[in-house]
């Protein structure tokens, strides 16, 4: 009997491992705009140079690697954009140029995707302005089924290393904006919205999104 146990547990234990299979992300990205890394951006958190190599892989479940923002309603904390609609924040369309991107106003400044439905989240991807190269301040990006995001708020990026924004201090580094924006994963975080945060950024003070990309299940 304790034989038959065994055998049961470990056809049991393969089926969880093969129901768990991983797939690699794979990222639509837009044209490049600029090539090599500036040599007068200057801040105490930014990641290491990496030289035209892309982002480390990340790797969901079989099945979790859909995009489920697309043409999603955007929600912003300033209502009136200067530049462009926040519509464009899910359009699909992440290229650079004046029909893509959205300029939000100065200091703290967030745009909120409402995916429709609670969802398993297991990665998102945010392009900022990446026309030329800068480092935008203070990007968070936190999920939770509360849209005024007060309860059950789980962050799954930081990088306000000295807790400016006031959302906790964050272990994730500061980037150069590029064509590839800014991947990240979330591990099954589950929630309805997603919101990303940004301060401002090292040419001027306004807050830039073209798109975001939000995967999962």
């Amino acid at each position: 009997m304790k034989l038959n146990a065994c055998i049961i547990a470990a056809l049991v234990l393969g089926a969880g491992i093969a129901a768990e299979a991983q797939v690699t992300l794979k990222i639509e990205l837009p044209k490049p705009q600029f090539a090599g890394t500036p040599k007068d951006i200057k801040t105490a958190n930014l990641e290491t140079p990496r030289n035209g190599k892309p982002y480390p892989a990340i790797t969901v479940p079989t099945g979790c690697d859909k995009v489920l923002s697309r043409d999603c309603k955007v929600t912003s904390s300033d209502p009136e954009p200067i530049l462009g609609e926040l519509s464009y924040i899910t359009d699909g369309d992440k290229e650079h140029d004046a029909a893509t991107y959205v300029e939000l106003g100065p200091k703290l400044q967030w745009v909120q995707v409402d995916l429709g439905a609670e969802h398993e989240i297991y990665a998102a991807c945010v392009w900022h302005y990446h026309g030329e190269a800068r480092v935008y301040r203070d990007v968070v990006c936190q999920i939770s089924n509360d849209k005024d995001f007060i309860d059950g708020v789980q962050t799954v990026f930081n990088n306000d290393h000295d807790n400016s924004a006031k959302l906790g201090a964050g272990r994730d580094k500061e980037y150069i904006e590029t064509h590839e924006g800014r991947p990240f994963a979330c591990k099954g975080v589950k929630g309805r919205y997603v919101r990303f945060y940004s301060n401002g950024n090292t040419s001027n003070e306004m807050n830039h999104y073209t798109e975001v990309e939000v995967y999962g299940k």
